[in-house]
């Protein structure tokens, strides 16, 4: 089955420009209370995951860090820990659970790896239960 049937599309999927700040990143992901996000550039195109992993360790490692001038530390300067490889929107639901097993969600590209939206976790799991219960 095409991953087109299980995509959330980026109209309902909370992301972030790989231009904002860490504060705008940790507010966001704190209001929706998320562990991890997809970033785009300003084309549009999937440029990776950011988790609050990835914003704790800046903020330890790097001196003189609080909450405060989180405005001043741009995203693509964080480093990220994990790298979640985009899927293309032609592939195949078969193709995603092993990417599920350490994935939260997965991003789902076009052609011309455009980010497009996601698959969640929870769908890939259902309909591999749904699977078993045939």
């Amino acid at each position: 089955m095409n991953v087109a049937f299980f995509l959330t599309p980026k109209t309902e999927v909370i992301y972030e420009k790989i231009d904002s700040t860490m504060r705008q990143v940790l507010e966001r992901m704190e209001y929706h209370r998320y562990t991890a996000i997809p970033l785009i550039d300003n084309e549009g195109k999937y440029v990776g995951t950011i988790t609050e992993g990835d914003l704790l360790w800046k903020l330890k490692n790097t001196p003189g860090l609080d909450f405060k001038n989180t405005e001043k530390v741009s995203i693509k300067d964080i480093e990220r820990r994990f790298i979640n490889h985009p899927v293309s929107i032609n592939a195949e639901i078969e193709d995603l659970i092993s990417k599920a097993i350490t994935q939260n969600f997965i991003p789902i590209v076009d052609d011309e790896g455009i980010f497009i939206g996601i698959i969640k976790r929870s769908d890939i799991i259902n309909y591999c239960y749904e699977k078993i219960k045939k």
